[in-house]
């Protein structure tokens, strides 16, 4: 399964490749080239399957002969010892792509396994778990495509795709004698309908300035549970909830039973840990 903005995914496997100098590979390069073989990527943890086609795509970015092919779709569950993905032909070629590709997978797999941990810890709440900004410089389509494979949705993808006004925001507006309210009626009047209008609170005051201007959704940041239920409530039948803030595996789940209907966490991008995985050239 392709990520979208393929082209993008083909810039950053090039300059991947270029930073590694594969094509001047100073160890693969004292075997012959004529030497053939077959290797296949193996789990060494069990996770959550995301970038297999990106991976793939690096060892045909190396040698378009090799014969690369997934074991798995992105999403699927797997089990340590379990194979991923199978590359034929020239075992040198394959050898010069084995770091990049799997730097862009062991990347992509921890972070749609670290979501789907979140995923399962608020199932049945009525809360969707979704993702920030907070990704690897030019990898926001790489790393927002793991998180929908861990099962999250996407927030903004960047700050073209809706309003949300924050602390910052508000405090410069004040500078100005500007209330919330004054931001919320004008991103109304600028906005797109299909925009959405978010506010991000860190009190119940701005809650209810924010609901009385008709912002679409209410952020509440960093509130503790009994604040985000009394937020929550404020909010019914006029604005969607979203927490944020300090949210852990360990918190997620009493966050989402205060009634927000999303919970977010920059951690599963920014704080990602590579799952282990690896290539084994198969003798005989």
């Amino acid at each position: 399964m392709r990520p979208e903005g393929w082209q993008d995914t083909e810039r950053l496997i090039r300059m991947a490749l270029a930073e590694d100098q594969a094509d001047a590979d100073a160890t693969s390069g004292l075997l012959s080239d004529d030497v053939t073989g077959r290797a296949v990527i193996v789990a060494r943890e069990a996770g959550v399957l995301a970038g297999i086609d990106v991976a793939l795509a690096v060892f045909r970015r190396v040698d378009d002969s090799l014969d690369a092919s997934p074991v798995l779709p992105d999403g699927a569950r797997f089990e340590r010892g379990q194979h991923l993905g199978v590359v034929e032909g020239s075992l040198t070629s394959i050898l010069r792509a084995e770091r990049p590709a799997l730097n862009f997978l062991q990347r992509l797999c921890g972070i749609a396994t670290s979501v789907r941990a979140y995923a399962d810890a608020i199932a049945g709440t009525g809360a969707a778990f979704i993702d920030t900004r907070k990704t690897l410089p030019g990898w926001r389509l790489l790393d927002k495509y793991a998180v929908r494979m861990g099962g999250g949705r996407n927030h903004r993808m960047s700050l073209a795709d809706g309003v949300l006004i924050k602390d910052n925001h508000i405090a410069a507006a004040a500078r100005e004698g500007r209330p919330l309210a004054y931001l919320v009626e004008r991103a109304r009047a600028w906005a797109p309908h299909t925009v959405r209008v978010e506010v991000e609170c860190d009190t119940l005051e701005q809650v209810r300035e924010a609901v009385e201007a008709g912002a679409d959704v209410v952020m509440l940041d960093n509130m503790s549970l009994d604040l985000m239920r009394e937020g929550v409530a404020l909010c019914k039948g006029k604005a969607l909830t979203e927490a944020s803030g300090g949210v852990t595996l360990e918190t997620v789940r009493a966050v989402a039973e205060t009634g927000v209907d999303f919970v977010s966490s920059g951690a599963v991008t920014h704080s990602v840990r590579a799952l282990d995985v690896s290539l084994d050239v198969e003798l005989g």
